[in-house]
C-alpha cells in the first residue's frame, strides 16, 4: 500500500472517530431518556411475601444439603421423577440423593482427576484449588439403568457413565473405570466456561471449547458409548458462523411427524458480526441443525450442512421506534405443551448497556422461530462491505432443509445435496428478519435492581379462572423469585411478584434450578448447595378468604376454612380464588370484614408522642390513614401531612399531641382496587392540666407540703388529678382492665351471633339436620 493510500486511510479513521463521539452522546441521551418512559409504563412491583433465609429454614420451607464441606459448585443437576432420585455434579465428587430428603445422603461417587493432569493443570498457571480438579458439568439420562457424565478433569475433560442399576431402593451407582473416554468437544476445559449439551437418539449435541484457552468454540455432534463414531462440528475460526458464542441451551424440537425433520435448536450470545468494528455487539441467537445431517461430500466434509443461526430480540418498545434492548441471553427453558412440536420458549436476559442495568424475560413461539428461519437470508454486499438481506436466487433445495427420501427422493442424505446448496452454506447462516417476543415485549422486567436474573424454569398451572405460567426465577445473590405475568388489554401484561425467597444464607450466584411436577417442589443449587423449595405456601398467605384472595396466588384457594392447595377438579366445590383481579368481594363473604376489626382504646398525654401499630400483611399494599374528631360525626378525613404526623413502615408517629388530635384513626389497606381496614385506634388525649408531678420532700423536713415545679424523673412520677391519687401507670392499667372486659364481651357477643347464623344457614339447606 503507497504513502498516500495510508495517508487516506488514516484521515478516513481519524473522521471517523471525530463523527463517532456525538454519535455515543446522541445515542447515551436517547437512553437516559428511555429510561423515564420504562419506569413509567411499568413500575417495579413489591414481593408479596418476602422471606429471609431464616425465615425459610424457621417455617420448614426449605431442606438443604450442603454436601462434604469440600466439593461445591453444584452446577449439574438430574432429576429421575419415577425412582425418586437426585444427581447433583460437584467438585470431584458425584451425589445421589432422595427427592424427599436432601439431608439425607444415599450415595456418592469421588471422581478425582489423575494426578498428572493436576500437575499439568498447576503448571499451566491454573488455580489448584479453584480449576485443577474435576468439575462434573453434565449429568444427562442414557437409557434406564445408565447416565451419562462428564467433567472438566482438570483441563482435561473426560466423560463416562455412571450404571444406576435396576432396583430404587439400593441402587447401585457405580462408575466402571472401562467406560471413561475422552470429554473433548462435548465438556469445556474450564469449570466456568458457559456451555450446553443434550444427548439424543445415542448422540451427544454441545456447544463448548474445544481448546485449553477456550477461543475454538463450536456446535458438535459426537457419538457416546456405543453409538457411531462419526463426529461432525461448525467450522473453525470462521466469525460469520460463530464469534465468540457464549453457550445458554440446547433441546430437541421436532418440527413436523416425520423424524427426518427432527431437529436440534441451540442458544447462546456472541460478538454480533453486524455490528461494526468500532462499537462491538452482543447479541442473542438461536441456530439450528438436523440431526440427520452428516456433513457435505466434496465440501464441508464433517461439517454442518444445515446450521442457520436468527436473532433473538428482548427489548422495550419506546418513541419514535427506538426500543431499549436486553442483549444478553443468560439462561432458556423450552415449556412443554399438549403439542410436542410447538412449546413456549421463555429466555431471561440482561443488559449489555452502560447506562443502565437490567433483566427481562421474554417469551417466544415456534411459529416465529420457523418464521425466521423460512425467511429471507444475511450476506455482505456493496462498496462497504455491509450486512444486507440476501435477494439473489436460492438454491434448492432450500439451505438449512433436512435431508428426507419422503421430501426429495434425489436428496436422501446432506451428501446428495448439489453444490450450488453446499457453496451456500458456507456463506450463509445468518437469516434477515430477528425472532421477536410474544406481544413484542418482555412479560417480566427489572430495571436497576439489586440483583441480576441468571436462571429461570416455568411451570402451567390450571387455576379456577384459567391457566398460568408460573416463572421460578434465580438470582445471582441467592434468591428465587416466583412470578405470574396477567395478560391485560391492549397488549399490556401485569407482573405479580408473589413471593421473594432469600435461598442461601450468604450471597452467591443461582447456578442451576430443576422443577419436580410430580411432588410441588423446586430444587435449588449454588457453590454453597442444594435446597428444596415447595412450589407454594398458602398457609403464609393469611388466615382470612380475602388474604388469600388478594395473593392472587394460582396454587392457592379458600377452601371455606384456611388458604390451601388449589386442585383443579369437576366437583362443586367451596374454593375462592381471583387470579385475574384479585377482588375479594366477588369471592368472600364481606360482611364482617370491617366490623371484624377491633377498636383499641389509646391514652396519650398532651405535649408528648405516641405510635399507632399498622403493618400489612403484603408489600404490595398502599396504607391511608384517616381520622374521624369527635365533633365531626360521621365524617373522615384523611390524615393530613404534616410535621407533627410522621407515616413509617410499621404505622402512624404522632409527635407533640394536641387535644385536637383526639379522634378514631383508621388504618386502610389499598390492594388493586380493594380496600379493606388493617386497624382502629380510639386515641384520647389526656390534657396537661391534669397532669402534674409527684410532691417531693425538701431533704430534712418532715413537713408535708409539695414543691411542684421540679420536673419528674419518668412518666411513672406523673399523678394524674381527680383520680384520688392515681398514678399514670395504676390509672391506666384501670382503663385496659375495663376496656378489656368490654372486648370480651364484644367478642363473645361476636362468637354467638356467628353461631346462630351457622345454624340458620344450615337450617335454611336442611331443615332435617339436628343441631345441638
Amino acid at each position: 500500500m503507497g504513502t498516500a493510500a495510508l495517508q487516506r486511510q488514516a484521515n478516513g479513521r481519524t473522521q471517523t472517530l471525530w463523527l463517532r463521539g456525538p454519535c455515543l452522546l446522541v445515542l447515551l441521551l436517547l437512553m437516559l431518556l428511555l429510561l423515564p418512559a420504562i419506569s413509567d409504563t411499568r413500575q417495579e412491583a413489591l414481593a408479596r411475601l418476602q422471606l429471609s433465609y431464616t425465615d425459610l429454614r424457621s417455617a420448614n420451607s426449605s431442606a438443604a444439603f450442603w454436601g462434604d464441606g469440600e466439593s461445591g459448585g453444584y452446577q449439574a443437576l438430574l432429576l429421575d421423577e419415577d425412582r425418586g432420585w437426585l444427581l447433583v455434579g460437584g467438585r470431584d465428587h458425584i451425589y445421589m440423593l432422595h427427592c424427599d430428603n436432601l439431608e439425607q445422603l444415599a450415595r456418592e461417587i469421588y471422581w478425582p482427576a489423575p494426578k498428572e493432569q493436576v500437575e499439568h493443570c498447576r503448571q499451566a498457571g491454573k488455580n489448584v484449588l479453584t480449576d485443577c480438579a474435576n468439575h462434573v458439568r453434565l449429568l444427562q439420562p442414557f437409557n434406564k439403568t445408565h447416565a451419562y457424565v462428564c467433567g472438566t478433569g482438570a483441563y482435561h475433560p473426560v466423560c463416562a457413565f455412571v450404571d444406576l442399576g435396576h432396583g430404587t431402593e439400593e441402587p447401585s451407582f457405580q462408575l466402571p473405570p472401562h467406560t471413561v473416554e475422552s470429554g473433548r468437544g462435548k465438556c469445556p476445559y474450564s469449570p466456568l466456561e458457559p456451555f450446553t449439551a443434550r444427548l439424543s437418539d445415542g448422540n451427544l449435541y454441545a456447544g463448548t471449547s474445544v481448546d485449553f484457552m477456550g477461543t475454538n468454540a463450536a456446535i458438535f455432534r459426537t457419538s457416546v458409548y456405543g453409538s457411531s463414531p462419526h463426529y461432525i462440528r461448525t467450522e473453525a475460526y470462521q466469525d460469520h458462523w460463530l464469534n465468540e458464542p457464549e453457550f445458554v441451551g440446547s433441546f430437541p424440537i421436532p418440527d413436523t411427524h416425520s423424524p427426518d425433520d427432527d431437529k436440534i435448536y441451540f442458544f447462546f450470545r456472541e460478538t454480533a458480526v453486524e455490528s461494526s468494528q468500532w462499537d462491538r455487539h452482543v447479541y442473542s441467537r438461536v441456530a439450528r441443525v438436523c440431526k440427520n445431517d452428516i456433513g457435505g461430500k466434496r465440501s464441508l466434509i464433517n461439517r454442518w450442512t444445515t446450521f442457520l443461526k436468527a436473532r433473538l430480540v428482548c427489548s422495550v418498545p419506546g418513541p419514535d421506534g427506538l426500543d431499549t434492548h436486553f442483549d444478553e441471553l443468560e439462561d432458556v427453558f423450552v415449556l412443554e405443551t399438549k403439542d410436542p412440536q410447538n412449546p413456549v420458549i421463555y429466555g431471561v436476559f440482561s443488559t449489555s448497556s452502560s447506562v443502565f442495568k437490567g433483566s427481562a424475560v421474554c417469551v417466544y413461539s415456534m411459529a416465529s422461530i420457523r418464521a425466521a428461519f423460512n425467511g429471507p437470508f444475511s450476506h455482505k454486499e456493496g462498496p462497504d462491505y455491509r450486512w444486507v438481506e440476501y435477494k439473489g436466487r436460492i438454491p434448492y433445495p432450500r439451505p438449512g432443509t433436512c435431508p428426507s427420501e419422503t421430501y426429495d427422493p434425489l436428496h436422501k442424505s446432506t451428501r446428495d445435496f448439489p453444490d450450488d446448496v453446499i457453496s451456500f452454506m458456507r456463506a450463509h447462516q445468518l437469516m434477515w428478519e430477528p425472532v421477536l417476543p410474544i406481544n413484542r415485549r418482555p412479560v417480566f422486567m427489572r430495571v436497576s435492581a439489586p440483583y441480576s436474573l441468571r436462571k429461570i424454569v416455568v411451570d402451567r398451572v390450571d387455576a379456577e379462572d384459567g391457566q398460568y405460567d408460573v416463572l421460578y426465577l434465580g438470582t445471582d445473590d441467592s434468591k428465587i423469585l416466583k412470578v405470574i405475568s396477567i395478560p391485560k388489554e391492549n397488549w399490556e401484561t401485569e407482573e405479580v411478584i408473589l413471593e421473594e425467597l432469600t435461598v442461601f444464607q450468604k450471597l452467591t450466584p443461582i447456578l442451576n434450578i430443576e422443577l419436580s411436577t410430580k411432588r410441588q417442589l423446586l430444587y435449588v443449587s449454588s457453590d454453597l448447595g442444594l435446597a428444596k423449595l415447595p412450589l407454594h405456601r398458602c398457609q403464609l398467605y393469611g388466615q382470612a378468604c380475602m388474604d388469600c384472595c388478594l395473593a392472587r396466588d394460582p396454587y392457592c384457594a379458600w377452601d371455606g376454612t384456611t388458604c390451601s392447595t388449589y386442585f383443579p377438579s369437576n366437583k362443586r366445590r367451596a374454593r375462592r380464588q381471583d387470579v385475574r383481579y384479585g377482588d375479594p368481594r366477588n369471592q368472600c363473604d364481606m360482611e364482617d370484614g370491617s366490623k371484624a376489626v377491633e377498636e383499641r382504646l389509646i391514652y396519650g398525654v398532651e405535649g408528648n408522642s405516641t405510635f399507632l401499630e399498622c403493618v400489612p400483611r403484603s408489600q404490595q399494599t398502599a396504607v391511608r390513614w384517616t381520622v374521624q374528631h369527635p365533633l365531626a360525626h360521621n365524617s373522615r378525613d384523611l390524615l393530613p401531612m404534616e410535621e407533627r404526623v410522621v407515616h413509617m413502615k410499621r404505622g402512624l408517629l404522632l409527635q407533640r399531641l394536641d387535644p385536637g388530635d383526639a379522634g378514631l384513626y383508621t388504618c386502610l389497606a389499598q390492594e388493586h382496587t380493594f380496600s379493606h381496614i388493617l386497624a382502629r385506634y380510639r386515641l384520647l388525649v389526656v390534657p396537661r392540666q391534669r397532669v402534674v408531678s409527684t410532691p417531693v420532700r425538701e431533704p430534712g423536713n418532715s413537713g408535708t407540703l409539695p414543691q411542684y415545679g421540679q420536673p419528674p424523673k419518668s412518666y411513672k412520677d406523673w399523678h394524674l388529678m381527680g383520680t384520688g391519687s392515681l398514678s399514670v401507670d395504676e390509672y391506666c392499667e384501670q382503663l385496659w382492665y375495663r376496656e378489656k372486659r368490654r372486648q370480651q364481651k364484644l367478642r363473645s357477643l361476636k362468637w354467638k351471633q356467628a353461631a346462630d347464623s351457622r345454624k340458620a344457614r344450615v337450617r335454611r339447606h336442611n331443615p332435617l339436620y339436628p343441631l345441638p
